[in-house]
This record gives structure tokens, sequence and C-alpha cells, in this order.
């Protein structure tokens, strides 16, 4: 069985980070392991806000160490880092165990917004991260601030980020256009440093949307891991996601979760 690693942090209500990676994991047949960098909770007593607290670089080296106890893996992701020292611990043992199929989700914004989480982290995903990604998946929002260009309304100005991006380091990018963008479909744009493939599906309308980033970049870790190529990868995680927005589950009166299991049918799994 393939082994795939997330990198990730900590989302308390289990529809984003680490939680929906390893949902998606299970839901493509392969064996996951994580290692937590931060802790996302939700505080309904102050207008749902968000709180990260980034956990140190001391204790993200020990799971790591657990982590590759067994050698090297089949494929690995990254998503919120919490801090640039956690970025080069994570670069690191990249380096150290040749990790070749590696995904990086640069969260660096929050859904919907231009607020950067972790600003120091912009720096450190530029200078340790995308040089080692073989697929890079950031959103219209951090599209816009790993690019330098700023705020991108088309599709052509995804392709030009799509462009700087690649050449940062990452071998294949996929700009995330969504809601976003302002159209009747969710596009994405799919870069290989040659060629552009313009993705699109049917926009959905429904607010159970979160943890679709996160999921989408796991599902590409995962198909990676099972032998696709990179388009094919993104290409069937897109699949994935789609169903898995298309049957999302209002969580709690402030957010709604993409369901992980939606392309499986896994809630009949136990029914006899």
């Amino acid at each position: 069985m393939e082994k795939v690693v997330t990198i990730a942090g900590s989302d308390s209500t289990g529809g984003a980070g680490l939680q929906a990676d390893l949902k998606t994991f299970e839901e493509y047949g392969v064996f996951g392991f994580s290692s937590i960098t931060s802790i996302v909770t939700m505080d309904p007593e102050n207008g749902w806000s968000h709180e990260v607290t980034e956990l140190p670089e001391e204790l993200l080296r020990k799971q790591l160490i657990s982590v590759f106890a067994g050698g090297s893996v089949d494929a690995l992701k990254t998503g919120m880092m919490g801090n640039e020292k956690n970025i080069q611990v994570a670069s690191e043992f990249i380096e150290r165990y040749q990790v070749k199929h590696v995904v990086i989700d640069p969260v660096i914004a929050c859904k919907g917004t231009a607020q950067i989480l972790q600003p120091k982290s912009v720096a450190g995903i530029k200078d340790y991260l995308l040089p080692k990604a073989y697929v890079t998946t950031p959103n219209l929002v951090e599209a816009g601030i790993l690019s330098g260009l700023g705020d991108l309304t088309s599709i052509e100005d995804m392709k030009a980020a799509a462009t700087i991006i690649h050449q940062l380091g990452a071998q294949y990018v996929v700009v995330k256009g969504g809601h976003r963008l302002g159209l009747a479909k969710a596009i994405d744009v799919f870069y290989d440093g040659k060629e552009f493939t313009v993705l699109e599906n049917e926009l959905i309308p429904t607010d159970c949307n979160h943890g679709a980033g996160c999921t989408f970049a796991a599902a590409i870790t995962a198909g990676l891991a099972k032998g696709y190529s990179a388009k094919e990868a993104v290409i069937l995680a897109k699949k994935f996601v789609a169903q898995a927005i298309q049957h999302g589950v209002q969580i709690n009166p402030y957010v709604g979760h993409v369901w992980h299991g939606a392309y499986n049918e896994a809630e009949k799994r136990m029914e006899e």
C-alpha cells in the first residue's frame, strides 16, 4: 500500500487541514501519516472567529522523525505551516528522504479574503517549498500573493501568475479560480511549464465548501502516489472535490464542510 504524508494544521471542526487530508487519503486507498504544524480553533462566543496556534519546530521535527522511521514515502503534501521555521524543517526532511511527489498547498490566506494568515511564511514558501514542489495548488488570492501580481480577475491573470510561480521552482502549477473569479463555471488553470489547460466544472451554489482546497491538494497527492501523472491526478482530484462540495454538510451555524466520502458514497459502506 502506498504511503502518503500530510504536514499541515489541525482543523478542530474536521473539515480542512490534516483531517481533510487523512479522510481523502483513506478514500483513495493510501495509508496516511500526519505531522501537525498548528492547531486551528473556532470560538462561537466571539463571532465564530478563528485562532491559529503554532506548534514549535522541535515538535514538528519529532513528528517527522516518526513518520520517516520506515524510510521514504510515495508522496507528501504541505498545508498550513504555521511559521518559517516549520517550513524549513519540512523542506529539510523532503530533501533528506528525496521525496519526489511533493504537493505544496500554500495556505497563506483566509477563504474569501486577501488577509494573510502568516505573512512571514510567504518568503519561506517561496524559498524552501516551491523549489521542491512537484505540484503546487494556490487559490486565486494565494497565487496573486506568490506571483506578486496582486488581485487576479481573469483567466489570463491566472495564467500569468502560474507562469511566475513555475519560475519559482514548482514543476506543475494549478491556480484555483473557484467562486472568486466571478464566472459561471468553477475554473482552474493547470500549467506544466509549456502548455496551459483550463479545467472547468459547474459552479455549485452552496456554502458547504470548507476544506475544499485542502481536499483538492490531498487528492492530487494521493493520485500521484497511486501512479497518476500530474495532469491526471489534478483532473481526478477536481472530480473528487466537486462531489465533496455537491454533498457538503452544514456543521454549525457558521460553516459547512465538504463531504470527503461523497465520491465513493462512503456513507453507505456499513449498510447491510
